[in-house]
């Protein structure tokens, strides 16, 4: 009898379904990157998924965020996605947090329940504890390092965070993590280097989403140029190796 995940079985094996069906992921953080994980993760079978991010969406996620759409902009990611994931596979259990992740909200989070984690926030301090908690649980992690200010998907690679080159992101959490004493860590990385954003166009606060205008003022520093095809790109490879991972291919 043919369903909705028999081309997958075909691949990953009958056995490789029941391992993703039974398994529990967390993404913290739904936007351009993780949102196109959790849609792989959903559409090739996994069972449990918790999605943590307090963003809305906004007008200026149309360009590359899977659950932007002009319906969507002003509601919660968490809950756009909830939706979409149950009008793909109602049998997904799904847990949302409209939490900004930090080591302050470490405590909300019981890790050693996840299967694997999945790291698509932008924020140092955040990426770095969600490393700490995954390394002192011996969860599987992944983590997303810059995907702003690029435009070749190809210069994309999965490596150590100890082996990576050219990154800026990756660089600052090597040392970090370093300090900490974690020897490893999963990441996705562009050899590229990033493209200096256009100063004009970053000026125009005023046609942003006052969400945006808050991320700026907050993170002081320019908010990153994007576009639909790398963060994608960077959510699909992480997707895949979480797909591959867990299922031992």
């Amino acid at each position: 009898m043919f369903n909705q995940f028999s081309r997958t079985e075909l691949l990953l094996g009958a056995s490789g379904l029941e391992k993703l069906a039974q398994s529990r992921v967390a993404v913290f953080g739904i936007g351009g990157v993780g949102g196109y994980a959790v849609e792989a993760l959903i559409r090739s079978g996994l069972g449990h998924i918790d999605l943590i991010d307090n963003d809305k969406i906004c007008i200026t996620n149309l360009n590359r965020q899977i659950y932007a759409l002009r319906s969507t902009v002003g509601k919660y990611k968490v809950d756009v996605a909830r939706e979409r994931i149950l009008d793909i596979n109602p049998n997904v259990d799904v847990t949302t947090y409209k939490t900004f992740y930090a080591p302050e909200t470490s405590k909300d989070f019981d890790f050693k329940n996840y299967d694997y984690i999945i790291d698509a926030i932008d924020t140092v301090t955040g990426k770095i504890e969600l490393a700490v908690q995954a390394n002192a649980e011996g969860v599987p992690i992944i983590s997303s390092m810059g995907a702003g200010n690029k435009l070749d998907p190809l210069k994309f690679e999965i490596a150590d965070i100890f082996k990576t080159s050219v990154c800026p992101l990756a660089r600052v959490m090597r040392q970090e993590l370093k300090k900490r004493g974690i020897k490893h860590l999963k990441a996705v990385y562009s050899k590229e280097v990033p493209i200096k954003p256009n100063n004009e166009a970053s000026r125009k606060e005023n046609d942003l989403h006052p969400q945006d205008t808050e991320k700026i003022s907050t993170m002081k520093r320019q908010i990153p140029g994007s576009n639909a095809y790398v963060p994608s790109t960077v959510g699909l490879i992480i997707a895949s190796e979480v797909i591959k991972d867990l299922c031992g291919l």
